[in-house]
C-alpha cells in the first residue's frame, strides 16, 4: 500500500505541474518580440539631416526645438552614427549594405536604451554594441585585469555612437545660432578663416587685446551649461542625456596635444616608463600606422589649437558644447562693438558703417583720424576656441576699460576671475602673435598720380603702411627643435632624421613630402610663405641627407647631393660598391618603389602667398546655400520679387496684360452695350 505521505506528494505534483507550465508560457507570451531591424529603415537619413539644417537656418526667430526624441528614435540616423564611429576607429567608412543584421539588432537595443533613459555613460560591463574590431573573448580574466579595464580612460564604443548621434542632431540646431565671430570647431571655419578675417577686417587698429579664457573650459559650471543648451533645446530626454554625460566620474577637462611645460618636468619618468612598456605586435590584418608622421602633424599645431575641450564622457560632443558655453560671450562682444563705434565727421572710410553699409574700403585705414578731439573709435573681435583677439582703434585707456568689462562679464556669467596674465595689451608696432602668425605693419612706398590745378599729371612717392600677417620663424624653429630636426635657435643646424632610420629612401621621401605639403598649406596666407616654406624644405632635405650619409657611409651631405641630386630623387648606394642594378628596369618590373623627390628644393617651386580678399560679412559656402534655399522655399519671396519688378522697373508680364484686357471687356464693354440698347 502506498503511504499517506507518498500519495500527498504525487497529488502535489499533479496539481502544480500544469500551474508551472502555465506560468512558463505566460512569461514567454509577455516577452517583447524582436522586431525586424530592416523594417525600421524607412527614410533617407541624409534627407532627414538636410531638412533639419534647412529648418534651423530658415527660422529667424530661433524658436527652441521641443521634439528631439523623434530624431533619436530613427534607426536610419543611428546607422549613420555607427558608420562614422567605425570610420574613426578602423579608418574605413562601411557601406550601409555591409552592416550585418546582428549589428542592426544591437543598434536597435542601444536606441531603446537611450529612449527609455536606461543608457549609462562609460558602462563597460553591459554593452549594447561592440566595436567592429573588438573580438569577444570567452576566457576568464583575473580581478586585476578586470579592474584595470573598468578604470581605463578609454570609453566604450557605444559611447562614441551616442556622441555621434547627438552631434548629428545638435550641430544644425546651434550652428544657426552661433556668432560669426567664432571660428573654432565649426564646419567651414578653421584657423585659415581666422587669418583671412584678420587680414581683411583688422586693418587700421592700433591696440590689440589678447584674452585666454581656456580656464572657463576647465571650471565649467553644470547649471550654466544646461541653461545655455536649454535655451535652444526643450526636449528633456536629450537634456538628461547631456547632463548625465557631464556628471560622470571620469573627467578630462583640456587635452594638451603638445604639453610643452610638462614635457621637460616628466622627462625622467617617461624614460623609466618606456623601458617597462611592451611593444605591441601587429597582426597581418591590422593597418601599419606611421606614428612619426602623426606625431609631426600634431606637434606642428599652433598653441591656440593645441587645447581641445573634453567634458567627461561626451568626447566629440565637447567642442560643440564649448562653443555653446561661450556663445553668450560672443553676442555680448558684438553688442560692445556696436556701442563703441563712433566715427568722426572727417572719416571717409568707416563713417558709412554707421548706416549699415558694410561695403567700405579698408585699403588705407591709417588715414582715419585717431588723435585729437575729432577721432574715430572702432573695435572688432574674433575668437578661436578659448583665445580671443580684439582690435581697438582708440587709446590704451579704452583697451584697459574693455579688459575690465570682459573680466567682469566672465566673473558674473561663468563664476571665474581671470588673472592679469591672461590679458595681453600690445601695440601694432610691436607685433601680435596669434595662431603662429605675427600681426604687424608693413611700410610701403606707393606712387600717387593725380592731376594738379594746372592740368599737369603729378607723380609723387609717399610712405604708407599696410597690415601684414607673417609666419613666425622663431616658432617654427622651436617646433623643429622639439621634433629633434634641428639644434640651436639663432643659427639652427639640421640633425639626422633618425625616426626614418629603418625606412627605405622612397618611403622616407614620400613621408617627408606629406609633411612639407602640410606646412605649405598651413602657411598659405602668410606674407612670407615662400621664405618659411623654403626654410622647412631646407631643414627636411638636410636632415634626410645626413641620414642617408650615415646609412650609406657617404660621410657628408655633399656626396649625397652629388649622387642623389638636390631633391634626393636618385637611388643611393653604399660607398665602395661600384656596380648597381638597373633601377629603371627594376622600377618597370615593379620590384622597387619609385623614389619621389623632396618637394620645394628651389625657391621658385615654393607657392606664393594667397592674397584672395575675404568679404567683411563672410560666411561659409554651406551656410550661403542653406540661406538661399530657405528663401526659395518661402512663397512670399516670389510675391515680393514680382512686386519689386513692377514698382521699380515698371515691367508688365504678358499674362497681366491679357488679364487687364479681359477684365476691361467684361466691365466696360457690358456697360457700353447696355447704354446702346
Amino acid at each position: 500500500m502506498i503511504s499517506l505521505r507518498t500519495s500527498i506528494k504525487h497529488l502535489k505534483d499533479i496539481i502544480f505541474t500544469p500551474v508551472r507550465t502555465l506560468c512558463l508560457f505566460s512569461h514567454r507570451r509577455h516577452e517583447p518580440p524582436k522586431q525586424d531591424p530592416y523594417s525600421l529603415l524607412k527614410e533617407d537619413p541624409i534627407q532627414v539631416i538636410s531638412d533639419l539644417w534647412v529648418r534651423s537656418f530658415s527660422d529667424k526667430t530661433h524658436k527652441p526645438f521641443t521634439n528631439l526624441t523623434g530624431f533619436l528614435s530613427k534607426l536610419d540616423l543611428w546607422v549613420i552614427a555607427y558608420q562614422r564611429s567605425c570610420a574613426d576607429i578602423t579608418g574605413s567608412y562601411p557601406s550601409r549594405a555591409a552592416i550585418q543584421s546582428n549589428v542592426l539588432q544591437d543598434l536597435v537595443s542601444l536606441r531603446q536604451a537611450v529612449i527609455k533613459n536606461q543608457f549609462l555613460w562609460n558602462e563597460k560591463t553591459h554593452l549594447h554594441i561592440r566595436a567592429p574590431n573588438d573580438i569577444p573573448s570567452t576566457k576568464l580574466i583575473s580581478k586585476r585585469k578586470f579592474r584595470s579595464y573598468l578604470n581605463s580612460a578609454n570609453p566604450p564604443f557605444q559611447d562614441r555612437v551616442v556622441q555621434e548621434m547627438l552631434l548629428l542632431i545638435l550641430e544644425p540646431i546651434f550652428e544657426s545660432r552661433f556668432s560669426p565671430k567664432s571660428h573654432a570647431f565649426r564646419p567651414g571655419r578653421n584657423a585659415h578663416s581666422v587669418i583671412r578675417s584678420i587680414r581683411s577686417n583688422f586693418a587700421g587698429y592700433l591696440w590689440f587685446l589678447k584674452v585666454d579664457v581656456t580656464e572657463v573650459f576647465e571650471t565649467i559650471q553644470l547649471d550654466t551649461m544646461m541653461t545655455c543648451v536649454g535655451k535652444s533645446v526643450k526636449d528633456y530626454k536629450a537634456l538628461d542625456l547631456i547632463q548625465s554625460g557631464l556628471e560622470t566620474s571620469q573627467r578630462k577637462r583640456v587635452v594638451d596635444i603638445v604639453p610643452e611645460k610638462k614635457e621637460f618636468r616628466r622627462k625622467k619618468k617617461i624614460k623609466k616608463k618606456n623601458k617597462s612598456e611592451k611593444r605591441r605586435v601587429l597582426s597581418g590584418d591590422d593597418p601599419k600606422p606611421d606614428p612619426y608622421w602623426l606625431r609631426t602633424f600634431f606637434d606642428f599645431s599652433p598653441m591656440e589649437a593645441s587645447q581641445v575641450p573634453n567634458y567627461a564622457s561626451l568626447g566629440i560632443l565637447s567642442p560643440l558644447l564649448s562653443n555653446i558655453y561661450l556663445n553668450e560671450l560672443d553676442h555680448w562682444m558684438e553688442e560692445k562693438i556696436s556701442e563703441y563705434f563712433n566715427p568722426c565727421e572727417h572719416d571717409s572710410i568707416w563713417k558709412d558703417l554707421k548706416d549699415g553699409n558694410s561695403n567700405h574700403n579698408p585699403s588705407w585705414p591709417e588715414f582715419v583720424p585717431s588723435s585729437g578731439k575729432a577721432r574715430t573709435k572702432k573695435m572688432d573681435y574674433i575668437r578661436y576656441g578659448g583665445h580671443l583677439l580684439i582690435g581697438i582703434r582708440g587709446s590704451r585707456g579704452d583697451a584697459l576699460r574693455i579688459r575690465n568689462e570682459i573680466n567682469e562679464f566672465i566673473h558674473n556669467r561663468y563664476g571665474l576671475s581671470l588673472n592679469e596674465s591672461k590679458f595681453e595689451i600690445e601695440h601694432i608696432t610691436r607685433g601680435i602673435l596669434f595662431l603662429d602668425h605675427i600681426i604687424c605693419l608693413r611700410v610701403i612706398h606707393p606712387t600717387l598720380r593725380y592731376t594738379s590745378t594746372g592740368g599737369e599729371i603729378v607723380s609723387k612717392k609717399v610712405v604708407g603702411t599696410l597690415l601684414s600677417v607673417t609666419a613666425s620663424l622663431q616658432r617654427c624653429i622651436r617646433l623643429f627643435r622639439q621634433l629633434r630636426f634641428v639644434k640651436g635657435d639663432k643659427d639652427p643646424e639640421p640633425l639626422p632624421c633618425t625616426p626614418m632610420l629603418y625606412a627605405g629612401q622612397a618611403h622616407s621621401n614620400a613621408q617627408m613630402n606629406k609633411f612639407l605639403e602640410t606646412m605649405a598649406d598651413w602657411y598659405k596666407y602668410a606674407d612670407n610663405r615662400k621664405k618659411i616654406v623654403a626654410f622647412c624644405g631646407y631643414v627636411i632635405r638636410s636632415s634626410l641627407a645626413k641620414l642617408y650619409a650615415a646609412r650609406y657611409k657617404l660621410k657628408s651631405r655633399t656626396k649625397v647631393y652629388n649622387m642623389a641630386s638636390r631633391d634626393l630623387s636618385r637611388p643611393l648606394r653604399k660607398s665602395g660598391i661600384k656596380s648597381l642594378p638597373d633601377y629603371e628596369q627594376h622600377l618597370a618590373m615593379g620590384l622597387v618603389d619609385p623614389i619621389e623627390g623632396v618637394r620645394f628644393s628651389h625657391m621658385k617651386l615654393v607657392p606664393s602667398c594667397d592674397y584672395t580678399p575675404l568679404k567683411r560679412n563672410w560666411i561659409p559656402d554651406h551656410e550661403k546655400f542653406l540661406i538661399e534655399y530657405s528663401k526659395l522655399q518661402d512663397p512670399r519671396l516670389f510675391c515680393d520679387l514680382l512686386r519689386s519688378i513692377k514698382e521699380d522697373v515698371g515691367l508688365n508680364l504678358p499674362q497681366d496684360q491679357i488679364a487687364a484686357i479681359v477684365w476691361d471687356w467684361k466691365t466696360v464693354g457690358i456697360r457700353r452695350a447696355r447704354l446702346h440698347h
